[in-house]
């Protein structure tokens, strides 16, 4: 069958070093939602299965959690309660909070309402000197409740993509003043703590254009065809380090968000629905990767605080196989390029454009509303089951071994040669992700691993759009728009009821088999 793939070694072929990179961090809406017990209980399901070890949200702020008002007389008023109640639940289930500092509580906003439906204040506060205060308070009270151990293995972002209006009602000089001053805030608490931005969204056409605005960057690329032809930079990256090398600021890590489709809205809210080559992430990435190593900041880590198929919290492709399988090529294909990716969002509780209005509405999570994992959420379960060690890579393959048992795991993508761009954008109707999830042929999966025991056990699981298709087994359905709790259930078990079998080493410890894979499909091979 044309375009085989093989995965082909010895059990005892040397490694090197497999960190896993892309559960280090995942993304929620914001801080609030944290409190709920249905956000709760996915996230401790997300933890166990794909080994999520920070969260970053939104909101740490916002007037519903409580965290600053002032008295008549304009004195602060602090209050932690609602923000211990999380963070006490996030380290009792064994993940760290990766937070952001923002947005402005309503009494320092000099702006309200800019941004959500939840109305968050993104504007620069009226007070920096309230800020900095803000900052180190809560940073030494959690230093008082968790130990100073544990707060120095946290990180601490500045803001969220300042570069665009909205999310910020201000200029660029004026967030570059808001991480020096929060900076030196966290910095005067403890000089270890580690603290960083810029969080920017996407990268522009050459990075001169990522300036006050993305107007002219947005009109080079309208209409064209080549857009993967331009050398696509991080919004702000370069302006940022150079201000931090000229006020000597720390830059413990830098951090923006590569998304690969649907460009961001500009202040006018104008925006081009874009979508570029399946290897941008990669590209980015290694791009990112380099811009930091020649900076004067070469040991900085670099953490991608959003990231996912689409930037949109209605693009139906977050609810189908295309996209699971695109995470995993992208993911598999950035290995050694940035020490986080952080995959945005685990849950559809989710309400910064308000809730879906049905089941699938294309939102970020990679689980439900109602709980039911998403392919995504497959792809993310099916990575963490890979080794620490790096035995061999491919186009279309990984595989890995376990250290400390010397178990070999595979995993296996077919991102279709016919579909050469990231995952097409799906917002306004399911129509093109229907397009999408059509494009590809079979392919052939040929495996040989050698140097086993005879008859070592393999467990193979697969993922595609008859196993473990949330939306699939929805559509059999007839795609109710009110499911009852029984079609629920339902759909809940096709959606964990992957394709598993087991095969069996031969007599002379050499493991043989062939299958096919449709397209879009995930294969885990995993030795019991």
């Amino acid at each position: 069958m044309p375009g085989d793939i093989s995965v082909s070694a010895l059990a005892h072929a040397p490694s090197t070093p497999l960190p896993h990179y892309w559960s280090r961090v995942v993304g929620a809406g914001r801080a609030n939602e944290g409190l709920r017990a249905d956000w709760q209980r996915q996230l401790t399901e997300a933890h166990e299965a794909c080994g999520f070890e920070y969260i970053r949200f939104h909101g740490l702020f916002h007037d519903d959690m409580f965290v600053y008002t002032e008295t008549e007389d304009g004195e602060p008023v602090y209050n932690f309660q609602y923000v211990d109640a999380l963070f006490d639940f996030l380290l009792d289930l064994g993940v760290r909070p990766f937070v952001e500092f923002g947005f402005s509580p309503r009494a320092l906003a000099r702006e309200t309402n800019t941004v959500f439906w939840w109305g968050a204040h993104g504007s620069p506060p009226t007070d920096l000197g309230k800020w900095s205060a803000l900052i180190a308070r809560i940073t030494r009270h959690w230093i008082t409740r968790y130990g100073l151990d544990e707060v120095r293995s946290w990180y601490f972002e500045v803001w969220n993509e300042a570069n665009l209006w909205g999310f910020f009602h201000g200029t660029r000089s004026e967030y570059f003043e808001l991480y020096e001053v929060t900076a030196r805030a966290v910095k005067d608490v403890d000089a270890q703590l580690r603290v960083g931005g810029p969080a920017t969204s996407n990268f522009v056409p050459d990075e001169r254009f990522g300036g006050e605005s993305e107007d002219v960057s947005r009109r080079i690329v309208a209409g064209r065809d080549d857009i993967d032809d331009l050398d696509w930079r991080p919004v702000w990256m370069q302006a940022f380090l150079d201000f931090c090398v000229e006020r000597e600021l720390p830059v413990d890590f830098v951090s923006t968000h590569p998304y690969p489709t649907d460009w961001a809205l500009d202040e006018h809210g104008q925006g081009e629905k874009l979508t570029r080559g399946k290897d941008a992430t990669p590209v980015d990435l290694a791009l990112l990767r380099e811009l930091i190593a020649k900076s004067a900041y070469p040991d900085a880590e670099i953490h991608l605080t959003e990231w996912s198929s689409s930037s949109s919290p209605r693009d139906h492709t977050h609810d189908t196989l295309p996209a699971a399988t695109y995470v995993t090529r992208s993911l598999l294909h950035s290995l050694d390029t940035v020490h986080s990716l952080s995959y945005w969002t685990f849950t559809d509780v989710f309400e910064e454009g308000g809730v879906g209005d049905e089941l699938f509405h294309g939102g970020f999570g990679m689980i439900t509303l109602p709980g039911i994992p998403k392919p995504t959420f497959h792809a993310y379960r099916m990575l963490h089951a890979l080794g620490d060690e790096l035995i061999e890579r491919g186009e279309d393959h990984i595989l890995t071994r376990h250290a400390a048992s010397g178990r070999l795991t595979a995993l296996v993508h077919h991102y279709p040669r016919e579909e050469p761009k990231s995952v097409p954008a799906s917002f306004d109707s399911r129509e093109v992700a229907g397009t999408t999830q059509a494009k590809g042929t079979p392919r052939r999966l040929a495996v040989e691993l050698g140097g086993l025991s005879a008859g070592a056990p393999f467990r193979v699981e697969v993922l595609d759009t008859e196993h473990g298709n949330a939306i699939g087994a929805w559509h059999a359905l007839g795609s109710p728009a009110a499911p009852t709790r029984e079609q629920l259930a339902h759909i809940d078990r096709q959606a964990r009821a992957t394709d598993v079998r087991t095969v069996l080493a031969g007599q002379d410890g050499v493991l043989r088999f062939d299958t096919v894979l449709a397209p879009w499909s995930l294969a885990l091979i995993e030795q019991l």
